[in-house]
């Protein structure tokens, strides 16, 4: 897998992003302090993951966030070292923390998310042309939470500005963000399963009423819904197909960054031209390879390399076929 020389340009936008610090501990016990066996810190928010990911993929890409105080000058030594790109606009006050507890009996995750400083609207102004400068008739991915003062309307304003000069908005964002950037027709949206639950307002217990949403979702203007399952794989629709993969099986350790990881993987596989099918298979097996690493690690070259190996996508009905 090489990097083409005509490959449109990609840019990620974090608006909060964080260290990522993750503990590997034995067992939590109730108001006693409970030592490490493994620690691990690494650059974070989902913008960043996603382009921690492309690079892991060999494709460039511009990563856009802000910075803050003293963790916001750790983040910025961190990702000089993962990213091709990086685009840090430094503000005041000090950037969040979050934490991954690693419980190893019984096994279990715990994560705490940290609360990032606020942006100015000149701030904020200065890192949406930034972000449509690099773009141009590119790719900008919009994921992840928002600065403390920020409209839940803010992505899908973005993408409307990304569309007028042709560029391709892909948005990863849960609840009202994700609501709101639906009517501004956004190139792809990765929801999960329980997240398009949210957003058509029932729950959807069979694999097929998971298809017919979201064929009706992209029916609304947008051009590729993907929905993750966790361990039931991925859904993949257009205004042609719908595509279905199971995830290769893999022990999981940590689920943080398998979503960004996905969204790298399609990203990455459709700005090269690639098929719908194939943009699904690199997608999971980057996710599946993400979710096999311990905390805050992301899947290694050769690991997906084999994982892509594992995965058969099927093409299942027209999503025409699926419209009320």
């Amino acid at each position: 897998m090489t990097t083409s020389p005509s490959l449109p340009p990609i840019v990620t936008l974090t608006l909060n992003p964080c260290v990522d610090v993750s503990y590997d501990i034995p067992h939590l016990i109730e108001d006693q302090k409970v030592h490490a066996t493994a620690t691990r810190y690494d650059p974070g928010g989902n913008g960043i993951n996603v382009a921690r990911a492309l690079k892991r993929l060999h494709v460039p890409a511009h990563a856009c966030c802000v910075v803050a105080g003293e963790i916001g000058e750790l983040l910025e030594r961190l990702v000089a070292h993962e990213l091709d790109h990086p685009h840090c606009q430094r503000i005041e006050g000090e950037t969040r923390i979050n934490v991954t507890l690693q419980q190893q009996e019984p096994r279990a995750q715990f994560e705490i998310s940290g609360i990032g400083p606020p942006l100015s609207k000149l701030a904020l102004q200065d890192l949406v042309d930034e972000v449509l400068g690099l773009a141009g008739s590119g790719y900008a991915v919009l994921t992840g939470s928002l600065c403390p003062g920020v409209g839940q309307d803010f992505y899908a304003d973005v993408a409307r500005e990304l569309r007028l000069q042709a560029a391709h908005p892909v948005i990863d964002a849960p609840g009202p963000m994700l609501a709101h950037a639906i009517d501004a027709h956004p190139f792809l949206i990765k929801p999960n399963r329980y997240e398009l639950e949210q957003l058509v307002g029932h729950p959807l217990p069979e694999f097929e009423d998971v298809r017919r949403a979201a064929c009706e979702l992209q029916a609304r203007g947008i051009d590729y819904v993907c929905v993750s399952m966790g361990g039931e794989g991925a859904l993949l629709v257009d205004d042609k197909h719908s595509y279905h993969a199971a995830a290769p099986k893999v022990e999981v350790k940590s689920t943080v960054g398998a979503g960004d990881s996905m969204l790298a993987g399609i990203v990455a596989a459709l700005a090269r031209g690639e098929s719908p099918a194939e943009a699904l298979r690199l997608g999971l097996a980057c996710g599946s390879g993400t979710a096999a690493q311990p905390g805050t690690q992301l899947f290694g070259y050769n690991q997906m390399q084999s994982l892509l190996r594992e995965i058969e996508v099927s093409r299942d009905e027209t999503c025409l076929e699926s419209q009320p």
